[in-house]
């Protein structure tokens, strides 16, 4: 038997026939779209499809000449400068804003690969606006290289996606880090199954952690199928131009948001205390402050040891691309969100809460969230699903005179928060990973304990060691609108419950009006 190779071994890199990446991320309708690829075929076919309810086609091209180009030395970081490829593609004031599935089909019938943008309103704009959490994508993706989970620093946008992170087969639990356990069943908390089930079809190990295929598609689908209108966004528009959320009931961030620079963070903050509401659906959520660099075709993130080798740290010491929460930078994400992952980073994910019910126990089962669920005090809410999974937010939690959990506050958070639901969550040290992370090289634990806590000391330790993920409503600015946190990248995987989704209604029926 071979052992499979450690997620740092693996070299994903040129491995299809043909691979490619947009010229952007996000365009405009009536901008030219371009495809910069490297092709070992003789021709290819272009197929691009708007992904909503149904994947939707606008446009083919083809056959299209294939000419290959070397992947640069560390293309992971300084991109791959391939030049565009040899057709016109506009996008037509006809498509309507999504996200946009770019297949690359080489005609020897060799396996198709993916690129993918975001089209953005024109001048007919929906209520509620999604950002796709593309610098999360790009964070895990070590194509060309490093990820900034196997030793990078610096990543490209400039390059192609892993296989696998736009678009795959779908399974019913085998591609999750959180893989729900059904009765009768041990539950898997080594990643074992993960792993051997990616290496069986050839992905790399960042499909479980970020993506459109795994985390926004599947909020897409259940929100136009359920008579909701959404625009669409990435996370740097919101840094290169605030305006993008100008006139938006709702603003959604899904699934996995780990990454988030101080431009994007500002225009978001603006946006609700001017009287905005956003609605994270997402665990981890807004964890690392990352920078970016060359006109945004560079994201800059130096994760830990930030205080220490990030090139700005002693002019500007509290800019450095660490922990948000990190004591130099200063600004914990629950000073917005209400919560954060030094509070709970990781349920049923290798040793951290690893026989969890994968579910939020409901409290104040009379919260406008709770509406119609018919779920009451005691209940558990997405255990069939696993929502609760793989990554969270969580907050410092104390009962009332009712046993009813509050938020402690005292350490920034909003003072106008509901705490709704919660469970446990823990944060964990080497050796408590599972087979299916992404590094072997990194341990939130101990680092959560020294920036955040202050040090390596037993009491630090403990306050790192044990959190939740919690369920909440909070208003961070007096005069402004709600933010509400619902702290787990697997919420999306449960919107076939009707209570679950039901919630996710319930957010929409309070912020978004109808036309």
């Amino acid at each position: 038997m071979t052992t499979p190779l450690l997620p740092s071994q693996e070299v994903f890199t040129l491995i299809d026939a043909v691979e490619g990446y947009c010229g952007q991320l996000s365009y405009s309708p009536g901008d030219s779209i371009t495809l910069h690829t490297s092709a070992r075929c003789a021709t290819y076919r272009v197929t691009v499809e708007r992904w909503g309810d149904a994947r939707e086609e606008v446009a083919t091209v083809g056959p299209i000449p294939g000419t290959h180009y070397p992947a640069p030395t560390n293309a992971s970081a300084i991109g791959c400068n391939w030049p565009a490829a040899p057709f016109e593609l506009t996008a037509s004031p006809s498509w309507r804003s999504g996200f946009y599935l770019v297949t690359m089909t080489p005609d020897d019938g060799s396996r198709p690969s993916h690129a993918g943008f975001v089209l953005r309103s024109g001048s007919s704009r929906a209520r509620a606006l999604l950002v796709v959490a593309t610098n999360t994508y790009n964070a895990y993706n070590s194509w060309g290289g490093k990820s900034l989970y196997t030793g990078g620093t610096d990543v490209s946008f400039r390059r192609p996606f892993p296989r696998g992170l736009l678009c795959r087969d779908e399974v019913e639990r085998d591609d999750r880090k959180a893989r729900p356990t059904r009765f009768g069943e041990t539950p898997e908390s080594d990643g074992a199954v993960f792993q051997t089930w990616r290496h069986e079809h050839g992905y790399p190990p960042s499909i479980g952690s970020t993506g459109w295929f795994t985390f926004e598609r599947r909020f897409a689908q259940w929100a136009e199928r359920s008579g909701y209108q959404l625009d669409y966004a990435i996370s740097s528009d919101l840094a290169a131009d605030p305006a993008v959320l100008h006139g938006y009931d709702l603003v959604l961030s899904i699934g996995h948001d780990e990454y988030w620079s101080t431009p994007q963070r500002q225009a978001l903050e603006a946006y609700v205390a001017n009287g905005g509401n956003f609605a994270s659906f997402s665990g981890n959520t807004m964890f690392w402050h990352v920078r970016l660099e060359d006109n945004g075709d560079t994201m800059v993130c130096h994760k830990y040891d930030a205080h220490k080798t990030d090139p700005i740290r002693n002019e500007l010491p509290n800019a450095i691309t660490g922990m948000w929460a990190d004591r130099q930078v200063g600004r914990p994400e629950w000073h917005f969100l209400g919560a954060g992952s030094a509070y709970g980073l990781y349920s049923r994910f290798g040793q951290a809460t690893p026989r969890g019910s994968g579910s939020f126990t409901v409290y104040r089962h009379d919260h406008w969230l709770f509406a119609g669920t018919g779920l009451r005090y005691g209940d558990e809410l997405g255990a069939d699903d696993g929502i609760v999974g793989y990554e969270t937010v969580g907050c410092r939690l104390d009962l009332d005179r009712y046993q009813l959990p509050i938020s402690r506050g005292g350490d920034g958070t909003p003072t106008d928060i509901t705490v709704v639901a919660w469970t446990p969550a823990s944060n964990i040290d080497f050796g408590e990973y599972p087979a299916s992370a992404s590094s072997d090289a990194q341990a939130d634990l101990p680092a959560i304990a020294d920036r955040v806590f202050g040090g390596l000391d037993e009491d630090s330790l403990a306050k790192a060691r044990y959190g939740n993920a919690v369920m909440l409503v909070c208003r961070p600015f007096p005069e402004g609108g709600e933010v509400v946190t619902i702290g787990t990248t697997d919420w999306v995987f449960g919107l076939g419950d009707p209570a679950v989704a039901k919630v996710t209604d319930n957010v929409f029926q309070r912020f978004v009006r109808a036309d």
